[in-house]
């Protein structure tokens, strides 16, 4: 098989990083970007052939449509996008500093929506084309003083299901990546918004006191492990469209999915009581 060009976003540390890493080891080609190109250049310093490095904030909108065209005219298109690039920002919803959760999702959901429409007028020519969103286990599964990291994960997975449904007749793929705590260094990018309420002490209070405390031990997720899962996953001829990665996310997203199937049945009656009577066998959906 020809080799794939790969656009990755948030590639100078972490998961992007190493995926950028493993693709390029693959003979694959990637266009490798992140807002500071120090790690990204290096990179691909080692692969000059395959390896295009670009300056890419995913909130400038210049910067995303010439990040796209540099990427199709160096390559002649974009097999894979990987919507990569993430900002958290840890509080309690009534603490967090608007400023602060309007600069997230911009970067976590409005970023990678631009992206994937940047890339699919070339996807649909071809007839060939992936998109993959890394969301989190935070995208299913909520945890206090993390609700509006949550919040930008849970719209990702929305648009990235209604994508796929849209896109595979075309021959086109979407899939969502879903990881747990991986050794990215995360615990040193992440920072606390706003300013502490007391009445939130032992709860979002208790998140932002372990932000402290953390260690890389802490964290059960291998990148490099993580990379060749997710190439493999955007690689498939029968590609999944759900990818949990890590043990603490596949225990975390089980107790949310049993959580929310009990939840469920118990309302069943409930449920089918307010509908107009006879008229469920004319539902549209």
């Amino acid at each position: 098989m020809d080799p794939r060009t790969w656009l990755i976003t948030g590639a100078s540390s972490g998961l992007g990083h190493a995926l950028a890493e493993h693709v390029l080891a693959r003979g694959d080609r990637a266009v490798i970007t992140a807002s500071s190109t120090k790690a990204t250049t290096e990179l691909a310093s080692r692969h000059p052939r395959t390896a295009l490095a670009l300056p890419l904030d995913v909130t400038d909108p210049q910067q995303r449509e010439n990040g796209v065209k540099k990427a199709e005219e160096h390559f002649g298109g974009i097999d894979i996008l990987v919507n990569n690039a993430g900002i958290d920002f840890i509080g309690a919803l009534e603490e967090q500093d608007e400023n602060d959760y309007r600069k997230l999702f911009e970067v976590n959901f409005f970023g990678a929506v631009a992206l994937t429409r940047l890339v699919l007028p070339g996807m649909r020519a071809r007839g060939r084309g992936t998109i993959v969103n890394v969301s989190s286990m935070d995208g299913l599964a909520s945890l206090p003083a993390n609700g509006y990291y949550s919040a930008s994960k849970f719209a990702l997975e929305g648009f990235t299901e209604a994508l796929w449904q849209e896109i595979e007749p075309l021959g086109l793929n979407a899939m969502v990546i879903q990881p747990g705590s991986f050794r990215t260094g995360i615990e040193h990018r992440t920072k606390a918004s706003g300013t502490p309420i007391d009445a939130y002490h032992a709860t979002a209070g208790a998140f932002r006191n372990m932000m402290g405390t953390l260690t890389p031990e802490m964290f059960p997720g291998d990148p490099a492990r993580a990379a060749k899962v997710m190439y493999e996953a955007a690689t498939s001829e029968r590609p999944r469209h759900w990818i949990v990665l890590g043990s603490d996310a596949h225990r975390r997203i089980d107790a949310k999915l049993n959580q929310l199937r009990a939840e469920f049945d118990a309302g069943r009656q409930v449920a089918l009581s307010t509908d107009f009577p006879g008229s469920a066998e004319h539902a549209v959906l």
